[in-house]
């Protein structure tokens, strides 16, 4: 299992786009990993916003692809997942419910206008109001 030092100085890969580590929180009684990205609603705008999106995943499930120099996702901790090339979308044209890496996730509306991905078998104690204030996004 990777460290909090590990996380902190590479990124993680998850649909097409590159999140940054935030922090580690216990949620449920299971420490997960908070990543974040910042990204423009859409670029066809005249003034488009910024819009914040977090992934949060078992911290156990962080992988390191070092000859790419890159975290993944794998449910066993440890197997590199075949890495997809695929379009990316607008944050907002993407469907809620998906697959990544093998595992299911869903976006969900977060506080402040953010998004959450949370994967699905994770959402009822993740996603409540009391998890977002542990992971600091209340």
């Amino acid at each position: 299992m990777l460290t909090a030092g590990d996380l902190e100085v590479n990124v993680l890969e998850f649909r097409q786009r590159s999140f940054q580590f935030q922090r580690l929180a216990t949620v449920g009684g299971r420490e997960i990993a908070l990543f974040s990205r910042t990204e423009t609603e859409t670029e066809s705008q005249f003034r488009p916003k910024l819009i914040h999106l977090h992934l949060i995943v078992p911290v156990e499930w962080v992988v390191r692809d070092e000859p790419n120099d890159v975290l993944l996702l794998a449910r066993d901790g440890v197997t590199l997942p075949v890495r997809l090339t695929e379009q990316v979308v607008e944050v907002g044209a993407e469907r809620s419910e998906f697959d990544e890496q093998g595992i299911a996730f869903r976006r969900a509306p977060g506080p402040s206008g953010s998004f959450v991905y949370a994967p699905t078998e994770f959402l009822d104690p993740w996603l409540a109001a009391g998890a977002y204030a542990s992971l600091g996004l209340s």
